[in-house]
Formats: C-alpha cells, structure tokens, sequence
C-alpha cells in the first residue's frame, strides 16, 4: 500500500513561505489549541492533525532545519517526523503555558533540576524627609528600621541544632513532580519542598525553621549637598539577609525635600519675587534680597519695569555630586499702591501730568519685546 505523502510544512500550517518567527508561532498556537487532544478525546484526526501541526512547527521554528526544508523539502529533514509523529523535541511550553496556563509545563525548571535553595534577601525601601536647606547643603541621619537577619543558632539552615534538611519524599529530591496531561507528560513544583528537593524536619527552634531573624538595624545616612525630591541613595548589602547563606538584598533611602516658603527649584536654579514700590522701581533703588545663605544686595536700575528678573550667580542650589552651583533668578513685582491719603494724592495727580501716555491697546507680544528691552 503506497505510503500518503506528507503536505507541505507550510500549508499544514497555512502559512506563507514568506512568514516570520512571529507569525509561524502564532498560527501554530491557534491551530494546537484547536486540535489539542485533550480537547478533542473523541475524535482520533484532531490527534493526527495535532502531530501534523507540531512536526510543521519544530521544523519551521528552526532556521537551519528551515533553510534546509526549503531547499531540499521532506528529504532533508526525514529525522522530523518519520513515521508519523516521531519528530524531533521542541521547546514547546511558551506556546502551552499562555494556552493552558500549565505554569511548570514540560520542565520549566531545567529538566526536573532542582531549584537552589540558596536565595538572595529582600531589597528594602527606607524614606527620609529633609528640609529645604538640608537638601542644599547636605544632612546627615540614623536611620533605624528593621529587617531580616541570619539566626546565629543555625546559621541560617532553618534546621536544628545537629540536624540537617533530607530528601524530599514526594519528589525523591528532584524538586518537580510529574503527572500526565491527557497527551503529555507534565512537570510541576514539588509542593512538599517548593523544588527545593529537600525538607527541613526539625526545624531550628529560634527562627521556626525560617533560617533568619526579624531585628532591628541601624544606618548612618549622609545625605549629599544638592540632592532633590525623590532621589534614591543606595545602600549596598543592608537589606534582608539572604536564605540558605545567599547574599543580602539592599536597602534604598528614598529622600523627600519639603517646599520652601520662597524659593522655588528648576534643576539647580532658584526661583523669587521680590516687591518693589513705585518709587523705587521709577527712580531706582537698592534693596536687600534673601539667598540661601542669608540676604544679599541687589540694585534695581532707574525705570524698573513689573516682571523684570535679575540673576544672581551662584546663588543657587549646589550641583549634586560635582562642584559649582546654580544660579538666583528674582522677579520684580512693582506694588500698586491701594490707599492713598490727601497729599499723596494731590502729588501723584500733579506727577501724572507731566506724563504722556497713550492707552492704546497692543498685542501681548509686542509688550513682551518692550518688557525685554527695559529688563
């Protein structure tokens, strides 16, 4: 009887020739979901279809099996399903785990390795709060907080004194446990020993067999000049101790830099307004202005316009982790007086006679230039 000839790799899985990786994994992914055995118990072809699908995927998922299918077709690759179904293993459990949610599914963890028990600890988060000022100029804190920490007694084995973790009896020290799947073998966490493939049966009596201590720890914080709101400081090793005399995990200071009731911070520049009277602003003045380290003089010119900014040099914030500093930016805000007395009126009527201004409206740009030309 003549022996049924194979359909071509690519119309089994109705694809083009032209496919890429992406688009040869996902037609096979709908077409193992609809044929899947397990599926489909009472209908023999689905099974036939489903080896049909798979041997067409192990051979197109890989690029030299590929490029040697294309060129030569079956004949190159008849290791690849001779016989029906005999073809060769691929790596399958992406595509069934996110269809059947198997988790563990065909030997996640390395074959049936059993996963190492020696772990590395918790990373830890501490917060701080600084000061404006403090943030400038830098801060030093003792942090206290608590954390994990290896039990002397059993020098972090979880197990008593004398005693030692045995072999897990479920999984005979492999860490996994297998089971069948209807069409396939399935492999999943031991969860006697949580694939450690061993268990602790006399547990330390100070730590409970967890191997570490919950206590509390001291850190000396020196907070750099120039830091800003949210920066994290690192500190390496300070966080929980590792299980199982795995390395300790870290610990992040996360710093918090309350407002400041005038200056406001772009980077490591620094932000104020400063009110000036009229008089001042018309026939300039030199006033006291504050900065971070106390006040600071600052001459307004003759004919001061509402708005203008100055900038002081290296008034600023300290740059972080470098040298130099930012710089005092100060707006000039010309107050109206509100309330004025008989005199001071009689006088700023006859002032506002010698003045000859035309109130014609203009666009807010050209007011801008005229604002940059006076500061």
């Amino acid at each position: 009887m003549a022996t049924k000839s194979k359909r071509d790799y690519y119309e089994v899985l109705g694809i083009m020739r032209t496919a890429t990786e992406v688009e040869i994994k996902s037609a096979y992914r709908k077409l193992a979901l609809q044929f899947h055995p397990d599926r489909n118990p009472d209908n023999p072809d689905a099974e036939e279809r489903f080896k049909e699908c798979s041997e067409a995927y192990s051979v197109l998922s890989d690029g030299d099996k590929r490029a040697a299918y294309d060129r030569f077709g079956h004949a190159a690759v008849n290791g690849a399903g001779a016989g029906g179904g005999g073809f060769e293993t691929v790596d399958f459990s992406e595509i069934f785990g996110e269809m059947f949610g198997f988790g563990d599914i065909f030997g996640q963890q390395g074959g049936g390795r059993r996963r190492s028990r020696v772990q590395r600890g918790s990373d830890l988060r501490e917060d701080v709060t600084l000061t404006f000022e403090e943030a400038a100029f830098g801060a030093e804190r003792t942090l206290k907080y608590r954390r994990r920490e290896t039990c002397e007694e059993c020098k972090g084995s979880g197990a008593a004194a004398g005693k030692a973790a045995s072999q897990c009896r479920q999984c005979q020290g492999r860490g996994q446990v297998r089971f069948q799947q209807g069409f396939f073998s399935i492999s999943r966490t031991c969860p006697a020993c949580q694939g450690m493939g061993t268990v602790i049966e006399s547990p330390c009596k100070r730590c409970h067999g967890e191997g570490n201590l919950l206590r509390d720890h001291t850190l000396e914080v020196k907070i750099p000049a120039g830091v800003e709101d949210g920066t994290r400081i690192l500190f390496n090793g300070h966080g929980d101790a590792g299980a199982h005399g795995g390395p300790p995990g870290d610990t992040y200071i996360i710093l918090h830099v309350k407002e400041h009731p005038i200056f406001e911070r772009e980077g490591n520049d620094l932000y104020c307004a400063v009110p000036v009277s009229f008089a001042q602003a018309a026939l300039g003045d030199e006033i006291r202005i504050p900065t971070l380290e106390g006040e600071a003089n600052l001459k307004v010119p003759e004919g001061t316009q509402t708005g203008t900014t100055f900038r002081l040099r290296h008034k600023g914030m300290p740059i972080l982790n470098a040298s130099g500093r930012g710089d005092l930016y100060v707006e000039v805000k010309v107050q109206t007086p509100t309330k004025l007395n008989r005199q001071q009126r009689e006088l700023m009527q006859q002032l506002s006679q010698t003045f000859s201004v035309e109130n014609k409206p203009e666009r807010r740009s050209l007011l801008s230039k005229v604002k940059d030309i006076f500061g």
